[in-house]
């Protein structure tokens, strides 16, 4: 199992160029449409060059992001599971 760490919580349009293509490729696999001051959250997934990308408003508990890693066959690390709580 892979261990996924928070980079940063950004808002769209401050997102930084490196982390596009895969919150456009999240979007996309969701149907989504992405809103300008919509909040994302950046996990770096630990021994991948790969990003798991959450947009925050579509999850109301940390159990369900959680779920979501697992299936991914990943696990947040704890400061990273504290954070992301309070922005729940």
């Amino acid at each position: 199992m892979f261990i996924a760490t928070l980079v940063g919580i950004f808002k769209y349009d401050e997102l930084p160029e490196k982390y596009g293509p895969f919150v456009q490729y999240k979007a996309s696999i969701e149907d989504k449409t992405i809103k300008e001051d919509e909040k994302i959250a950046i996990l770096n997934v630990t021994g991948t060059e790969s990003y798991h990308v959450l947009f925050l408003k579509s999850y109301s508990k940390i159990a369900e992001i959680e779920k979501e890693l697992n299936e991914a066959d990943a696990k947040l690390n704890y400061s990273s599971k504290k954070i992301l709580e309070e922005h729940l």
